[in-house]
């Protein structure tokens, strides 16, 4: 007979999934009486504990029986059951270990003591400067916004990268994506925008990428200037995966706290795949069933709840810009979080790695990539010379392997001769290096000249 007290970790967790989806989250005080259970197994990344009353979101603190202490917290629960994915590794946790509901989530302190901090994804500084004090604090879930009452947005964002600033326009609280696989630049490219950016808040969530490339980004892609006006998050891939959620969670709770002061803030998010990745190993730990390519249902819905937290909010100053990457398996497009992605933002930056491979950087696909808002931000005139070198960049490539076996000969098509004369410039133009700034005015004017006489 089956023990009642191993009961199959799957079973009737649709109502936890429920809860969650319709934006259930812990309890702002503590409960009133503290409640104390057991662990009863661990269950793949998940602690089964009884007689524990909590609620979805909850902090718990497990005891192991050598007496090391860590904090868990609360994601389903079925029936008697309850569970819990640590924040740390479960490394000593055995049945009998007693968990101690300690109610809500930690609030983090906000305020301009954060800029030029470098902090854990529970809030704790991890660059050997002072302790962060202070009452003014933030939940890290933030608060939904009417639709109806957000600020439309009407102006442009300099970010510093000729490529993006002329040919796709960003507007201040629009929301993008960069589409890459690995190891095509977009580390660089978002040290670029952090150095150049004309934002005056920079806040850099760094999810589930290495460690070493935490520390090159702080100490090498990020300038002292931009340090100064930034925030970075870490929670790198040796995290929990909890962790890495909460890592997404605080960094857009930071630039939320900065919009409400009326900052024009930066986000940037390296990278919503691995969000993604973390949210489905919390999900199918707790049994929730596979469906998109082992994705469970509730990764698409915790993202766009994630994307939707940046944007303009109802003040009358102050934005919240957001660029998010999602690194595509196999370089492919269509993978179920790029999908899910592209569907959600306001438009989408393409990195190519045959670009990349080619030597040119930042490896912008101008063909595939799109700023949605982009009508809205710029006058006709732009608008057209965008269109214009689109068209020439398009019939370069259908063109080109016939260019590079010798099959076509100059002066059968005087369209494609024109193309092969302007190509070498529009290679220049969207070469930037990562030490050149190129601001709004100063790219503009340099595609007006690369296409005055065309």
């Amino acid at each position: 007979m089956t023990d009642p007290g191993l009961r199959d970790p799957s079973a009737d967790v649709s109502l936890n999934w429920a809860r969650r989806l319709m934006g259930t989250t812990a309890r702002v005080d503590a409960p009133a009486a503290a409640s104390e259970g057991r662990i009863v197994r661990v269950v793949g990344l998940a602690l089964e504990a009884r007689g524990l009353s909590a609620l979805i979101g909850d902090q718990c603190e497990v005891t192991d029986p050598q007496g090391r202490r860590f904090e868990a917290e609360v994601v389903g629960f079925a029936e008697e059951a309850t569970y819990l994915m640590p924040l740390e590794t479960t490394q000593g946790v055995g049945p009998g270990c007693r968990v101690k509901n300690l109610g809500a989530a930690s609030r983090v302190p906000m305020g301009e003591q954060l800029l030029g901090r470098v902090l854990d994804a529970r809030g704790r500084p991890i660059d050997d400067g002072e302790r962060l004090t202070g009452d003014a604090s933030v939940n890290l879930h933030g608060r939904p916004i009417n639709p109806l009452k957000r600020r439309e947005i009407t102006e442009p964002l300099d970010v510093g990268v000729r490529a993006i600033n002329a040919l796709m326009t960003v507007g201040r609280g629009q929301r993008m994506g960069i589409f890459a696989g690995s190891g095509v630049g977009k580390s660089v490219l978002l040290g670029m925008m952090t150095r150049y950016t004309r934002a005056q808040i920079i806040v850099v969530g760094l999810v589930g990428e290495r460690g070493r490339e935490v520390a090159e980004f702080v100490s090498e892609i990020l300038d002292d200037e931009a340090r100064e006006r930034a925030v970075v998050v870490a929670a790198p891939a040796d995290s929990s995966a909890l962790m890495r959620l909460h890592g997404a969670n605080l960094a857009s709770s930071i630039a939320e706290h900065f919009r409400d002061q009326g900052f024009d803030v930066l986000l940037l998010m390296d990278s919503l795949t691995r969000y993604a990745q973390a949210q489905r190993e919390i999900g199918l730990a707790i049994g929730e069933p596979p469906a998109t390519k082992g994705y469970p249902p509730s990764v698409f819905a915790h993202l766009p709840n994630l994307v939707e937290r940046a944007g303009n909010s109802e003040n009358r100053q102050g934005s919240l810009t957001a660029f998010y990457t999602v690194l595509v398996e196999g370089d492919d497009l269509n993978d179920p979080v790029a999908d899910a992605a592209r569907a959600i933002l306001d438009g989408h930056i393409v990195l190519s790695r045959e670009i990349a491979e080619r030597g040119r950087f930042p490896a912008i696909d101008v063909e595939a990539s799109i700023s949605r808002l982009m009508p809205k931000l710029v006058d006709p005139d732009h608008l057209s010379l965008m269109w214009r070198f689109k068209e020439l960049a398009a019939t370069y490539r259908e063109n080109r392997d016939l260019i590079a076996v010798g099959a076509y000969r100059r002066g059968q098509d005087a369209r494609l001769d024109r193309v092969i004369d302007i190509q070498p410039d529009l290679e220049a133009f969207l070469s930037q290096s990562m030490n050149e700034p190129a601001d709004m005015p100063s790219s503009i004017d340099a595609l007006v000249d690369l296409l005055h006489s065309d």
